[in-house]
């Protein structure tokens, strides 16, 4: 029996009429604005806005056209708490993989990194909220990809968390996630109930950023010396 039908039946529903857009901010503002957040109040997120968020991944490109999501919703720290259990055996291997993949010496890099680190279980209880979003994986398992268009169900799914991300913006929320680390994906999907063909690419946070939310420097970049007009130049 499906625990979460109030959030996934929601598809179709357009939550995008005029009346409803009028307070909302223009695309181009909602880009600058979404940033990660690692730092929240304990203000909780409606069930409504909850609904609106979700439904944006419903609007999402997919590659066989059947948006075959499902999203496990978790209230309250205890409960969220039982979920991500499986990320403190983890943390050591999670610290380890971050500064072997570190070959810039990047000072912005490691600043957000060294905020980041220490709260990566934190970060994902603080709102109170946590959203795993689920895929159904077909063709081969995910982790052995017979080739690249094996991951185009893999590929919708990011589609669909990016919608999630730039709605969560549009109604004042910060959002964080976290990529499975070593075993923690499969250790979570037992934890939830999760069945067998599915797979989840991340666990999400959103909730209405602290007053004090440590941010990041944003790098800055030039376009034009990352385009490359007809062949790599």
């Amino acid at each position: 029996m499906k625990q979460f039908d109030k959030y996934t039946a929601i598809i179709g529903h357009n939550f995008a009429s005029s009346n409803q857009t009028a307070k909302n901010m223009e695309l181009s503002e909602i880009l600058e604005k979404r940033r990660t957040y690692r730092d929240y109040s304990d203000r909780e997120v409606s069930d409504e806005i909850l609904e609106k968020v979700i439904s944006a991944a419903f609007k999402a490109p997919t590659n066989d056209h059947l948006r075959q999501f499902e999203f496990v919703v978790v209230r309250g720290k205890e409960n969220i708490a039982k979920v991500i259990a499986p990320l403190a055996v983890n943390m050591a291997a999670f610290k380890d993989l971050v500064f072997e993949a570190d070959d810039t010496g990047d000072r912005d890099k490691m600043a957000m990194f060294a905020d980041a680190l220490p709260k990566q279980q934190r970060m994902l209880m603080q709102s109170g909220l946590l959203i795993i979003p689920f895929y159904k994986q077909k063709q081969s398992a995910l982790l052995h990809p017979v080739e690249q268009s094996s991951l185009n169900y893999f590929a919708s799914a990011w589609c669909a968390l990016e919608n999630m991300l730039l709605a969560a913006t549009d109604e004042g929320l910060g959002t964080v996630f976290h990529v499975p680390v070593a075993d923690e994906a499969e250790q979570i999907k037992k934890i939830v109930n999760a069945p067998e063909g599915y797979e989840f690419i991340c666990l999400l946070t959103m909730g209405y950023p602290a007053a004090d939310a440590y941010l990041p420097k944003q790098k800055e970049i030039r376009i034009g010396d990352h385009v490359h007009l007809n062949r790599w130049q």
